[in-house]
């Protein structure tokens, strides 16, 4: 536990900014899941739209440095690749 002031107030802080976190990262993980259920489904449509909602919750956890850019692109292209595939 914290013993100083502003320790305690950096814990307090902490703990607001973790459920941030792990709203974002729920939203992100959903986002991607829902791309990959359409594309298994072969649901053309529902893919494209999933997939635009999938690359905004990626570039949002990745401009708040919930992932890293590299982690963040590469996700982006390896869903996109598989909605690609589906359409062709």
């Amino acid at each position: 536990m914290p013993i100083t002031r502003s320790a305690k107030k950096a814990l307090r802080g902490s703990e607001k900014k973790r459920v941030f976190n792990l709203r974002r990262k729920k939203k992100l993980d959903t986002a991607v899941k829902e791309v990959k259920k359409f594309v298994t489904a072969a649901e053309k449509v529902a893919a494209q739209k999933a997939l635009s909602l999938a690359y905004q919750a990626i570039d949002k956890a990745a401009k708040n440095g919930l992932i890293k850019k590299g982690a963040a692109a590469r996700k982006k292209s390896r869903i996109s690749a598989s909605v690609r595939k589906l359409v062709k």
